[in-house]
């Protein structure tokens, strides 16, 4: 099989070459299509845990496609089924254990980006059959993180106030998903172009951080001067002061990215006179897939997808992920 090896940290390092087939025992998955989202360029670049991955590593997380063969004992999935990865291919349900970080597709486990891909039938989600592959392959990380952020940590209900940040994978999804909870969001981007964008995908307010910087006062405006119930941080570094400020007293902070940073230096005081709640998030378990997917599919949920590349445009691919997307940027292995 074809497949995208990273040889070295670096994108210039990412090579085509042929791998051997699989033997039984697991899912033989014949790869449709695959998403990028930071996680993956934070792999390629080597920022990602370095020290944890091998070389050489077949990159991408997420990825969907079309059983194709099954290994003695299988019982959850039959020849033709259309699955999906899952990124913490251990975690099933409950809390996470303490190394989920060790059974992740896309380092250090093999990724989707080849033309097959071996999932242990326990790792493998249904596709949403109201979705495309192409589609299906964009919620693994992006819309389980939103969805596990509000839902599960969150406990969003409707009538409820949402911050989101940017327009990226997460975020868009976040708009989208939050909304059809029947939350209020408001959204923040550089661009009123995207504001509009993510308006008309449900967000009630935008807010243009660069024509207003202090955008935490003026999220605070927007509801009354009280704050909003559940802030999705996707930036990380000293953003996540603002994100603070923008939450109710009480409110709740996802801390989901770190695209401003991997470190940031907290004000205490006012995270203890607002006693806001922080919580990490790292994408979420197989049980509340299951659910987010049976969601989309009754509301009715399309997945925002920027642009497709063929699979021997991966690294474009990539290249356009740092330029920035509006949504997601899928990679089409079938062609």
């Amino acid at each position: 099989m074809k497949a995208w090896e990273l040889q070295d940290w670096g994108l210039a390092n990412l090579k085509q070459v042929e791998r051997p087939r699989p033997g039984p025992n697991e899912l033989l998955v014949r790869v449709q299509a695959a998403s990028l989202n930071y996680r993956d360029k934070a792999v390629v670049e080597g920022k990602y845990l370095p020290d944890k991955l091998p070389r050489p590593l077949i990159p991408v997380s997420d990825a969907a496609g079309r059983v194709e063969e099954v290994g003695p004992g299988v019982t959850r999935f039959q020849e033709g089924d259309r699955v999906t990865s899952h990124l913490y291919s251990h975690w099933l349900d409950g809390e996470p254990g303490p190394s989920e970080v060790d059974y992740c597709f896309g380092g250090p486990l093999p990724g989707g980006l080849a033309e097959y891909m071996i999932i242990h039938e326990d790792s493998a989600v249904a596709a949403p059959a109201s979705l495309t592959d192409a589609e299906a392959a964009t919620l693994p990380i992006a819309a389980l993180t939103a969805w596990f952020a509000l839902v599960d940590l969150g406990k969003l209900e409707a009538g409820q106030s949402v911050l989101v940040q940017g327009t990226g994978g997460v975020s868009i999804f976040a708009v989208q998903l939050a909304s059809a909870l029947g939350a209020r969001v408001i959204a923040t981007s550089s661009s009123d172009e995207k504001l509009a964008r993510a308006r008309a995908l449900g967000a009630a307010d935008g807010i243009n951080y660069v024509k207003n910087p202090e955008w935490q006062a003026v999220a605070r405006e927007l509801t009354t001067g009280v704050g909003v119930d559940h802030v999705l941080d996707v930036v990380g570094g000293e953003s996540l002061n603002r994100s603070i400020q923008a939450a109710r007293v009480g409110g709740h902070v996802a801390v989901i990215g770190f695209l401003g940073g991997q470190t940031s230096s907290i004000d205490l005081l006012p995270l203890l006179i607002r006693q806001t709640r922080i919580r990490g998030v790292a994408v979420g378990h197989r049980k509340s897939f299951e659910t987010m997917n049976r969601f989309i599919e009754e509301k009715g949920v399309k997945p925002v997808i920027n642009s497709t590349y063929a699979f021997s445009d991966a690294v474009e691919a990539f290249n356009h992920l740092s330029r920035g997307a509006f949504g997601k940027v899928v990679i089409d292995v079938s062609a």
